[in-house]
């Protein structure tokens, strides 16, 4: 076992190193300068789109707010909390630096993947679906290369993200209640059976009711934390900046592994390129594909800049890793100290709760990517059935099995993942681009917004989009 996790743990490192910090940062940057930034310049209308239309129109899909909280489940879960914790434990609080910035360019890498869904998704009976796999089939014309990263999604979330997320799930409670990591397992696989077997709706309905009322809470428990540390802040603030460029170490952490820390639990956050949230922007019935785009480019800020902030600001503000308090704890761990050093023993409670139901809303988004996935290799019920199966077993086996190789194998997948994704929609950036640049001139003009597949050049033949006059 050793040997295999020193085997990934070098794999990891040099993915990361080489290769997805020049794809993220570089495509990131370039992809903000295509689309002219209106990855910012249109937050505003961002949050109008949001809040407008939560509930589905009938026989129409789930609504781009449902979508929405699909992308959000899988998003704001152990990422936030415990990822969060393992940046700054092993790179130094400037990882938060670089997990801040991956998000600011992330954001438009986000619009281009999650709009390249919505052009490209299908009809799936009453709902839609559709993803990386979807375009590179239909716009690429390779089936096989979608049929591949249809694979490496299935595993990545549905068996590999979900045993990230009980593996949590179950270091909380241990810390906090002391239960024995076999009954999580147990009950978190009863759980998740109930809801995953009802399929895309029920999938929605319950993420839109978990996520924003737990995220709320969470974002109000820190600011709590914050204004009760005022006079730290500034302090804090300065370390994060100064640790983030070298100027300053902190935990051990030097310029290379701040980087790198920083990078890797930010795209594990916000999942910008990887090619996972357009699973969940496909299953929107938006009028027009750049609203669920630019509709979960707000997704990646409120992840990364709100609620890993939250989070990073707790662990620094308590003082637990300067301290040496937390020297054996691990990932969620160290956020559960570092909340119960602040707010009194419920705060390990508290979290517990909140790490089971972001982690349980994660573990069902998971499962809907893959579910979609499946879908587009085999759309045959019994292998949809056997993929849900093989997903409960290995919730379970997430429970019950090791930290550290449960988040090296996470970090693998997603970064092959990653590369895929980003250079499928580096090519096929350009019909994104028209496509915002149509929106726009609605919007500016006041007009209903209509997505017309004839005037975006290079588009080819899309099953869910008809000129409507």
């Amino acid at each position: 076992m050793e040997v295999l996790e020193s085997v990934v743990k070098i794999l990891n490192d040099f993915l990361y190193s080489y290769i997805l910090i020049i794809l993220l940062g570089g495509l990131g940057l370039y992809f903000s300068f295509k689309i002219k930034f209106s990855q910012f310049t249109l937050i505003p209308h961002m949050i109008t789109l949001l809040t407008r239309n939560v509930q589905s129109k009938e026989g129409e899909g789930v609504s781009p707010f449902q979508a929405f909280c699909i992308s959000a489940a899988s998003r704001i879960g152990t990422g936030n909390m415990a990822g969060v914790a393992i940046a700054i434990a092993v790179g130094g609080p400037g990882s938060i630096f670089w997990m801040w910035m991956i998000a600011l360019v992330g954001g438009a890498t986000s619009f281009i993947e999650s709009t390249l869904a919505q052009i490209y998704k299908v009809k799936d009976g009453e709902d839609f679906r559709g993803g990386p796999a979807y375009y590179i089939e239909q716009a690429l014309g390779k089936r096989g290369l979608g049929v591949f990263f249809s694979i490496l999604t299935a595993v990545t979330f549905g068996f590999i993200f979900n045993s990230v997320q009980a593996n949590t799930i179950a270091s909380s409670f241990q810390k906090a209640f002391h239960m024995d990591p076999f009954y999580i397992g147990i009950i978190l696989v009863v759980l998740t059976a109930i809801t995953i077997f009802g399929g895309v709706r029920r999938i929605a309905e319950v993420s839109s009711r978990i996520v924003p009322v737990m995220a709320t809470l969470y974002i109000i428990l820190a600011l709590f934390i914050m204004i009760k540390n005022i006079v730290l802040l500034p302090e804090v603030l300065k370390l994060i900046i100064l640790n983030a460029f070298g100027a300053k170490a902190a935990f051990g952490g030097t310029l290379g592994s701040v980087v790198l820390n920083g990078v890797k639990r930010g795209l594990f956050s916000n999942e910008a390129g990887m090619g996972s949230i357009p699973n969940a922007a496909a299953a929107s019935d938006a009028d027009h594909p750049a609203q669920q785009g630019l509709i979960q480019t707000l997704g990646v800020y409120i992840d990364t800049i709100l609620v890993c902030g939250a989070t990073a600001f707790i662990i620094l503000l308590s003082g637990v890793l300067e301290t040496g308090e937390a020297v054996n704890l691990e990932g969620i761990q160290i956020t559960q100290l570092a909340l119960e050093s602040q707010v009194g023993s419920w705060g390990a409670y508290f979290l517990a709760i909140c790490i089971f139901l972001f982690a349980y809303s994660s573990i069902i988004g998971n499962y809907y990517y893959g579910e979609s996935n499946i879908e587009f290799i085999e759309p045959d019920s019994k292998f949809l059935t056997g993929y849900r199966m093989i997903t409960l077993v290995m919730i379970f086996l997430g429970s019950v099995s090791s930290f550290g190789l449960v988040w090296s194998l996470a970090d693998i997948f997603m970064g092959f993942m990653a590369i895929i994704n980003l250079t499928v929609i580096w090519k096929l950036g350009p019909i994104a681009y028209h496509t915002l640049q149509e929106y726009i001139q609605q919007l500016r003009q006041g007009k209903k917004f209509i997505f017309h597949p004839q005037n975006i050049p290079g588009l080819g033949k899309v099953e869910c989009w008809g000129e409507e006059e």
